[in-house]
């Protein structure tokens, strides 16, 4: 009988980056976060980001279907690419946001049927399969 469960099964549901900010910047941000204006420092520059991005949400549109991009998370599973290969075709994965290869697709699969992936934002895939596309993620 084993009673040991994982407890973080489930993957994050957004990516971690780093700023550098000058101390000027940075004391604005701690004051209005001292106001009460935001929760914190994070909370803030996330506000910040999204209004800068809706304030160019026609641009992105546009470059979204000029490059044929597909926009949130999409996900790709052994059926769907089971299904691609008895096609006879292959999967050019566009995505601006999140891609995830679910962890049963196994790298020989993987290669018989993704020419390609451009994925900005980030891509979930196992190592296995990460490292057999190397060549083919840009």
């Amino acid at each position: 009988m084993n009673n040991v469960r994982k407890l973080r099964d489930k993957q994050p549901e957004n990516e971690k980056i780093t700023i550098n900010l000058g101390y000027v910047d940075l004391g604005r941000i701690d004051l209005l976060v001292q106001e009460g204006f935001y929760s914190n420092r994070s909370d803030l520059i996330r506000t910040a980001i999204r209004n800068q991005l809706e304030s160019h949400m026609e641009v992105v549109s546009k470059s979204l279907e000029r490059h044929t991009m597909e926009l949130g998370l999409r996900d790709y599973s052994v059926a769907d690419l089971e299904a691609l290969r008895d096609a006879g075709e292959m999967l050019h994965v566009k995505v601006v946001g999140l891609a995830r290869i679910a962890p049963d697709v196994t790298a020989d699969l993987a290669l018989q049927t993704i020419g390609s992936i451009t994925v900005l934002g980030a891509l979930q895939a196992s190592a296995d399969v990460k490292k057999a596309l190397a060549d083919r993620i840009k």
